[in-house]
């Protein structure tokens, strides 16, 4: 993969490592879900469609324009690539997003019922409860358009029928939001499970913590 080099550490090296992650810590299966990562001369690293993550190497991933147009790579970007132009496109302070289909926060997407911040630190990395999509077909650029129209004061937004999306500063952090997510999405589920009821945090902290999430997204 040619000119993506910047650092030790580049922005193509963090979107593998990111890749591995999420599958060995069971965000997905097979080749579903997917990573992209903003370069510093505003181009975009995106995973490629259909590639094996244990397998996937540097020489795989692709480097598109933000219209999507393929400057470097000899494989196909994700076929979900729009997910993450939409909102690279619209929100300048955004370096990463990754698309997961994480079990619990699933559940919530199929039910198209927000995963409620009742945990702190959910309002603090992703601003408040994560939003249900309305329904667009995968892949489309109609489903980007509708996912980035929910990212503009949350790091994080369910997929009706379909999964999770998540958006950081670096795919790190984007990573670090899923994962978060989805342990909540678990533990309201579970308390739910219990048959318990589900007490929400006091306004005052959700306001306080929402503004700690905006000056981290402004402030990366």
């Amino acid at each position: 993969m040619a000119d993506v080099t910047t650092s030790p550490t580049t922005t193509a090296d963090a979107v593998l490592a990111a890749a591995k992650e999420m599958l060995r810590t069971g965000l997905v299966e097979g080749t579903s879900g997917n990573i992209s990562g903003r370069l510093p001369d505003g181009r975009v690293c995106l995973t490629p469609s259909s590639v094996a993550y244990e397998t996937m190497a540097l020489d795989d991933l692709v480097v598109v324009d933000l219209d999507g147009e393929v400057l470097d790579g000899h494989r196909s970007p994700t076929t979900e690539k729009d997910l993450h132009l939409s909102a690279l496109r619209r929100y300048p302070e955004l370096g990463s997003v990754v698309h997961t289909h994480a079990v619990h926060a699933t559940m919530f997407a199929l039910a198209h019922e927000p995963i409620p911040a009742v945990i702190e630190e959910v309002v603090v990395y992703v601003g408040g409860d994560v939003p249900c999509c309305e329904y667009r077909g995968t892949g489309t650029a109609e489903l980007g358009e509708e996912v980035a129209s929910r990212l503009a004061d949350r790091g994080a937004v369910l997929l009706a029928n379909h999964g999770l999306v998540t958006c950081g500063s670096s795919p790190e952090q984007a990573l670090h939001h899923a994962a978060l997510v989805e342990r909540t999405a678990q533990i309201v589920w579970g308390a739910r499970a219990m048959g318990a009821e589900i007490h929400p945090l006091p306004e005052k902290v959700n306001r306080d913590m929402a503004g700690v999430y905006r000056f981290m997204r402004e402030n990366p």
